[in-house]
């Protein structure tokens, strides 16, 4: 999934083009033109990072960012024409991430805060995915076209199971076995129901799926070609 960056800039013509710079780089931008707007963006959207300008019309980003800091802390780039020493050492101590002085040439913005988001979420692992619907183990849900997804404990544990031996074929009893406890016969056609459940979370075409795979008489298996 693609970064969220919040940018906070008062100047419409310099908002337009670091969105526009972003875009094409492929992260998700979000823009407001003042403090109160940057408040209720920052708080809908949840951006990863957040560029703001120094000078804002209802007031300024030094106090904007210990704002915006006490509902999450997340890395703040400063973006401003001011490039006195103080100025940017007072952004700097404050806690800001960075500190770029305009103008700046695109590629030294995008150089800049691809190292701070490396940075910040370099122990963020990236999440596994089919296709377009990645998964996360720790809360048990998938996302897909930006829903988040959740799933119930025999679709997880069936998904688990099937990811853990992706590429490979895991027969009706061993998934049976993976959950229900006990004599394993009748469970096939609940499993068959999880089976088309689980589908209609995680492929975009349950009816053809790409991923989740019948391997008639034997069982199922996840698609390893295109996963990550």
């Amino acid at each position: 999934m693609a970064y969220q960056i919040l940018i906070v800039d008062d100047e419409l013509a310099l908002q337009r083009m670091v969105q526009e710079i972003l875009t094409r780089a492929g992260y998700a931008v979000t823009a407001a033109l003042s403090c109160t707007q940057a408040m209720e963006r920052f708080c809908t959207t949840k951006p990863d990072a957040v560029l703001l300008d120094v000078m804002l019309p209802d007031g300024d980003g030094f106090s904007l960012l210990g704002k915006l800091r006490e509902i999450r802390d997340v890395p703040v780039l400063f973006l401003s024409a001011r490039d006195e020493d103080e100025a940017r050492l007072r952004g700097l101590g404050l806690g800001a991430d960075d500190y770029i002085t305009k103008p700046f040439l695109p590629q030294e913005l995008l150089l800049r805060l691809r190292a701070v988001l490396r940075r910040v979420y370099r122990e963020k692992p990236d999440a596994p995915k089919l296709g377009d619907t990645e998964i996360d183990w720790g809360k048990g849900t998938v996302r897909r076209d930006g829903e988040e997804i959740a799933l119930t404990a025999k679709e997880f544990a069936l998904l688990k199971k099937l990811w853990e031996a992706r590429g490979n074929i895991v027969t009706i009893d061993a998934l049976c076995a993976a959950l229900w406890d006990g004599p394993l016969v009748g469970y096939e056609n609940t499993l068959m129901v999880h089976i088309r459940r689980l589908r209609e979370k995680v492929e975009t075409d349950p009816s053809h799926p790409k991923f989740l795979l019948t391997v008639r008489g034997l069982g199922y298996r996840l698609k390893r070609e295109e996963l990550p």
